[in-house]
């Protein structure tokens, strides 16, 4: 894999089916017959002032703070869909061992990463 990797924008649709996606090492009913190696999806985002003063509202409240949630959610299949962009880029029709890892780049900046194993799969018969 190259540093220079830019992955396309996250608007395409999908380029590997969810259903050859696991968190597994082997997909039930087909037999690994290609390695690719490691795929990865990765976004940093920031909350907006909006978002932060409508978080800090609903913490008052307490409960599930929805924005948040819905934040934290978005860019999580951001990240998963941009691995699997990658994933058909090198040749792979699935994606095995998947992961995510988030961390605190500085006070309201996160990056998630989506990371696993491109493989290319044939059904067992």
């Amino acid at each position: 894999m190259s540093s220079t990797y830019t992955p396309p924008p996250p608007s395409n649709p999908p380029a590997i089916p969810h259903h050859m996606v696991t968190t597994a090492f082997i997909l039930d009913g087909y037999t690994i017959t290609r390695n690719f190696g490691l795929v990865r999806g990765i976004i940093v985002r920031s909350r907006s002032i909006v978002g932060t003063i409508g978080a800090t509202l609903q913490t008052i409240v307490g409960g599930n703070i929805t924005l948040l949630t819905n934040l934290c959610e978005q860019t999580r299949e951001h990240a998963f869909e941009l691995m699997l962009q990658h994933a058909a880029q090198l040749g792979a029709n699935a994606v095995v061992g998947i992961r995510y890892d988030a961390t605190e780049i500085m006070q309201g900046v996160t990056e998630v990463l989506a990371y696993g194993t491109a493989v290319y799969v044939e059904r067992k018969s």
